[in-house]
């Protein structure tokens, strides 16, 4: 993936958190909306992609937006 891609996909998925209607209930319920909507541009995109590249940079997204809201880290597998 190369550094545009992933802005692309970054961009993509902030705007389709935003265009969920409602405000989020809270930090949490807001992480959610992104974390679902990674999931959907996973499951759609994701054989556009280099094998587990699209994953793991999502999950990478996900962990700094969990940071970001002050929720707690991803527990270590």
């Amino acid at each position: 993936m190369t550094s545009q891609d992933l802005l692309e996909v970054s961009a993509r998925l902030e705007k389709a958190v935003e265009r969920i209607t409602g405000p989020p209930d809270n930090s949490e319920d807001l992480y959610e909306r992104y974390e679902m909507t990674a999931i959907s541009i996973l499951d759609s995109e994701f054989e556009n992609y280099p094998e587990g590249e699209l994953c793991e940079y999502l999950m990478g997204h996900l962990a700094a937006k969990r940071l970001k809201l002050g929720l707690e880290p991803f527990p270590e597998i």
